[in-house]
């Protein structure tokens, strides 16, 4: 028996963030949040399953992996044989064109593309599928669905889902993201978000989520950027205020990242529709509407400790490749 499907997804930039879970096993989210996913940047996952492999193997961008890489795609593999009683072992190749472990949610569009290539043969919902992707990395849920998206917290992983609210088309929204390091991570996002609760300031900023929810929320169904700017700022802040308290702390910004964020607030009060927010990761996204955003790419270009700027509209769900 051979088994063959492969799978495109998006990374994805939140919005109001997922830092900290209520368990870690099922990665049920503390707080719901809301993203959207990043067209043009992807994760291409080709799986086969077959009853003559004698292992699991995972590679990436051409390089095979060991280590805690391979570990958890073996773990996410294991759900799936269990969940739906599938048999043999899988070779999983998969491609990104964007920077690994450095702040651009890579583990989000790898797991939603495993996932979704991994239950091709399955005929699951999208709603399915997101729970599963969910299990692999907890913001991969999010890279299921198609355009702006938002992500439930739930007691019970059948209710922990995601799904869209807008079309990609909705609001012309760039994402502008300033390369401040190719480097992976030292602290993963899975370790930060085990550490969460260990932040004097993480119930606080729990506390009000849903509030910011539903005023991010509005402001995208409005295309009310000045709105947006001011929430999407906000729950960036509070998130990495939160990973420097955190025991022991976790600092993601490098100097480089605080430059841009200093200018893109100037460039804001200059009339530019602009404001920022970073993953754990020293990377500045730039959020702006589409008809600035060459002039934001060009401005962070010229500045030091910029390595390089990658563009991402609205981008659409994950999908097969057939």
């Amino acid at each position: 028996m051979s088994i063959k499907a492969s799978a495109y997804a998006h990374p994805n930039i939140a919005f109001i963030k997922y830092w900290g879970n209520r368990n870690d096993v099922l990665r049920l989210p503390v707080n719901g949040s809301l993203s959207m996913n990043l067209h043009g940047l992807h994760t291409h996952t080709h799986v086969e399953w077959s009853n003559t492999l004698s292992h699991d193997s995972l590679t990436i961008n051409g390089v095979e992996q060991m280590g805690r890489a391979l570990e958890r795609v073996i773990e996410h593999l294991d759900v799936l044989r269990e969940r739906y009683q599938l048999q043999g072992y899988a070779a999983v190749q998969s491609e990104n064109n964007f920077p690994i472990g450095a702040g651009v949610a890579s583990s989000a569009s790898s797991f939603a593309a495993l996932t979704l290539a991994a239950a091709a043969h399955l005929d699951l919902s999208e709603r399915e599928l997101t729970t599963l992707a969910r299990l692999g990395s907890g913001s991969a849920s999010r890279s299921v669905p198609t355009g702006f998206v938002e992500w439930y917290a739930a007691e019970t992983h059948e209710e922990s889902f995601a799904e869209s609210f807008a079309a990609p088309d909705h609001w012309n929204l760039t994402d502008v993201v300033a390369i401040i390091s190719t480097t992976h991570k030292a602290v993963g996002s899975t370790e930060g978000h085990q550490s969460a609760a260990t932040s004097d300031l993480q119930m606080a900023r729990v506390a009000r989520v849903s509030e910011r929810i539903a005023i991010c929320k509005s402001a995208i169904l409005q295309r009310d950027f000045a709105a947006f700017a001011e929430v999407v700022e906000l729950d960036s802040n509070l998130m990495h205020a939160v990973m420097m308290t955190s025991r022991p702390a976790l600092f993601y910004w490098l100097p480089a990242s605080l430059a841009v964020m200093h200018l893109v607030g100037e460039w804001r009060r200059e009339g530019l529709n602009v404001c920022y927010t970073l993953d754990a990761g020293p990377n500045v996204h730039c959020l702006c509407t589409s008809d600035h955003a060459s002039e934001i790419a060009n401005r962070l270009r010229s500045l030091d400790g910029v390595l390089d700027v990658r563009t991402a509209g609205v981008g659409g769900g994950a999908y097969l490749d057939n």
